[in-house]
Parts: C-alpha cells; sequence; structure tokens
C-alpha cells in the first residue's frame, strides 16, 4: 500500500539547485526519490515541506508512530562524512540517525523542534553556554576513518592564498589574509583528529525532548576543535555593536568556548583565523575583491588579544 504523497519541491530550493545539469536532473527526481523511500520506509507526511540550503526536510511518521523527518540532500563532498559522523556521534549531543538509504543518501532523523533554535535565547552567555557545552561532547569522539581531514583542506587553502592575495584590492586585507596563512602554516602539522561538526552556530542547534538542545546539519571533517569556532564567534554578531564593546562580545564568546572546550588560545586563534583565511578563499573564488567587513574585524579583533 502507498504510504507517501508527491513531493512539491519548493521553487526557491530548485532555483538554488538549477545552476547545473546534475542539480536540474536531481531536483526533477526528487518526488519520485521522496516517495520510493517513504514507501520504503512505511513514512507518513506530517507536516510541510521545509529547506535549508542544501537539504529539503519533510516531517513524517513511522509505522509505529514515531514523529521523524526524511531528509533528502544531493551528494557532495561536504556532506560525505554526514551519515559516518552521525553513526560516530550516537545521539550525543546531536540529532540521531534513525535510518539511512546508502543508494540515495536519504536519511531518516529524529524530529526535533525546527521553530525553536538556540538563538531564540534572549540571553547570549546562556545560549554561548550551551553551545560550548555540546561542542565539547562533539569534538570529545574521534573522526571515523574515511573523513575529511583539516590536514588537507589546510593544505590546499596554503596553496591557494597567493593567488587570492594577487586578486584583493586592498593592501591591508592581502596583508590580513597573509596573516591568516601564517597562522595555518604554523598549525599545519599538527591537524588534529577529533570528529569536528564545522558549522555548529545558533541557528544549527533545535530544541529537542529527548534533550533540551541537540546540533544539526554538521558536515563532519577531522581535525582540531579550534577550526569549529568561528561559527559560534559568528553567530547572531549583528546584535554585538548595540552592546557597545563589539571586541568584548568576541573575547567573552571565545573566552567561554575555549574555556568549555578544553583549548589552548593559541593554537585556538590560529585555527580560527585559519577558518578567516577560508572564507576569504571563497569570496576570492566568486570573484570578489575585497572582504567580508566582519570577517576582518573578527580577524584584527583576534589578532589585537
Amino acid at each position: 500500500m502507498t504510504t507517501s504523497t508527491p513531493l512539491d519541491v519548493p521553487d526557491t530550493f530548485a532555483a538554488a539547485h538549477g545552476g547545473t545539469a546534475a542539480g536540474r536532473a536531481w531536483i526533477a527526481a526528487l518526488p519520485t526519490l521522496a516517495a520510493d523511500v517513504m514507501d520504503r520506509w512505511s513514512l507518513r507526511p506530517d507536516g510541510p515541506v521545509a529547506h535549508g540550503m542544501a537539504a529539503v526536510v519533510l516531517p513524517v511518521t513511522r509505522a509505529d508512530g514515531t514523529p521523524a523527518v526524511l531528509r533528502l540532500q544531493q551528494v557532495a563532498e561536504d556532506n560525505a562524512g554526514v551519515v559516518p559522523g552521525l553513526r560516530a556521534w550516537r545521539g550525543e549531543g546531536i540529532v540521531r540517525l534513525l535510518d539511512h538509504d546508502p543508494d540515495t543518501d536519504a536519511q531518516l532523523l529524529e524530529r526535533l523542534d525546527a521553530t525553536r533554535t538556540l538563538a531564540a535565547l534572549p540571553d547570549d552567555a546562556v545560549a554561548m553556554q550551551i553551545l560550548a557545552e555540546l561542542m565539547a561532547r562533539l569534538v570529545a569522539v574521534p573522526a571515523p576513518p574515511g573523513m575529511r581531514r583539516l590536514a588537507d583542506i589546510a593544505a590546499a587553502m596554503l596553496d591557494e592564498t597567493p593567488r587570492a592575495v594577487a586578486a584583493l584590492a586592498d593592501p591591508a586585507e592581502r596583508r590580513l589574509v597573509r596573516t591568516c596563512a601564517s597562522a595555518v602554516a604554523e598549525l599545519v602539522d599538527e591537524p588534529g583528529d577529533r570528529l569536528l561538526h564545522w558549522d555548529l552556530h545558533y541557528d544549527n542547534v533545535l530544541a529537542g525532548e529527548r534533550e533540551p538542545w541537540l546540533a544539526i546539519d554538521p558536515e563532519p571533517l577531522a581535525g582540531d576543535p579550534g577550526f569549529d569556532l568561528w561559527p559560534a564567534l559568528d553567530s547572531r554578531r549583528s546584535e554585538a555593536p548595540a552592546t557597545g564593546d563589539e571586541a568584548r562580545a568576541v573575547y567573552r564568546r571565545f573566552d567561554r568556548l575555549t574555556e568549555v572546550v578544553g583549548l589552548d588560545r593559541q593554537r585556538a586563534v590560529g585555527w580560527t583565523l585559519g577558518r578567516i583565511l577560508q572564507n576569504a578563499l571563497w569570496d576570492v573564488e566568486d570573484g570578489n575583491t575585497t572582504l567580508d567587513p566582519a570577517q576582518v574585524a573578527l580577524a584584527e579583533t583576534l589578532l589585537r588579544r
């Protein structure tokens, strides 16, 4: 008996993935893929389709009445380690993987409250403490074999830096990128082996029933936990100037993260500069000749400490 109904792919999601032939083909096949997986796993739709940048998420109910979500995402390098990562974490501080289809990479996940993210907490100190405690739990797990490695990512960034520097118009920004690259060069021989979330910020932490807060949407890699700090530091940063002292807000967050996760501060600064370098390289790859002012401000703040 068919338990599924046709999936209506949101127009904005389809447009975001329509830039390549492979993306358009995947979008066209998505309704059939969803119906096939739902029939095979005996799932019933249980709410409207949602989506982010990379995935479509459909609330469903399993045959035994358990609420869950079906996550469908086009396979890419950034998400190839998601399933091994979720299995290694075993739901400790992060959403639990209930089932996986290796042929389509469809994932059945524990259902959390998508309407309540950590960004909704009014007290930033409380929110950052929760995020730091989740991060500490996640990076306590060693990366499983075959995971993307920070060692490779860092080496590639250093190779790409001279070309990016040449593309930047502002001499001060060129110097900043070189400084970030120098920090990475000092650390590249000790890249770490922890299982990193890579994108742990307030909007990627949802309220749950099994635990009050759980992380979602990892893009796992093996590396030093210091490389995981930037998304947390960047969370809700638009509110920081309202405090009258943006630098103090950055230092407070950085101190809380490094203390709770148990990181060497100097190494953590270096790997955070590595994330800023990575963002700069992506900006240049997209055709920009200037850096994001917020990225520049964060780097300069850390370098002044």
